[in-house]
């Protein structure tokens, strides 16, 4: 949820189902998805992330912020959808929870994705064929783990911290 300002504080409505600059809506075969209402520039905050609860283990809408630790985020994150060229990346805020940042220039209209292999290192949970519809398209959602190298790569300062120590680091290139 949002609130929208008003010269008179007093006035001041709440917008389910839409924070700062998306909303909620339906995505095709993908059902909920969050769209941008309005620009956002490369490196910009798009969705703001908090966590709801701790989890025992991983499941289909946990996000995973160490080796051995998962949450579930409050809002409206758990409905961004997976994409494997994404338009979103990201980061680990101060409170533990994962931000969403433009990873390049999002528009009006258009829905708000992230690679899940950007937050978790194993994947177990999503149907076998991935309905992104990318170009880059891998055919399945998977973790970081069976991420191919050039995407670990293309992802840098967008994945989660824990991901980037050894041995889930990204591959280095070899001798030229």
């Amino acid at each position: 949820m949002s609130v929208q300002e008003s010269a008179d504080p007093s006035r001041t409505v709440v917008l389910p189902g839409r924070e700062q600059g998306v909303e909620l809506r339906e995505s095709g075969d993908k059902g909920a998805g969050v769209f941008a209402v309005r620009r956002f520039r490369t490196g910009e905050l798009v969705l703001a992330g908090a966590i709801g609860a701790e989890l025992d283990r991983n499941d289909a809408h946990a996000s995973q912020v160490a080796l051995d630790r998962f949450v579930r985020h409050e809002g409206m994150m758990p409905s961004v959808n997976h994409s494997c060229d994404p338009s979103c990346g990201i980061r680990l805020n101060a409170s533990g929870a994962h931000d969403l940042f433009a990873r390049l220039p999002i528009t009006s209209g258009e829905e708000i994705t992230f690679d899940y292999a950007m937050r978790n290192h194993t994947v177990d949970h999503f149907p076998a064929r991935c309905r992104c519809g990318s170009a880059l398209c891998r055919g399945r959602i998977t973790g970081w783990k069976d991420l191919p190298a050039d995407r670990r790569n293309a992802y840098q300062g967008f994945v989660a911290p824990y991901l980037l120590t050894e041995p889930h680091a990204p591959a280095r290139p070899g001798p030229a």
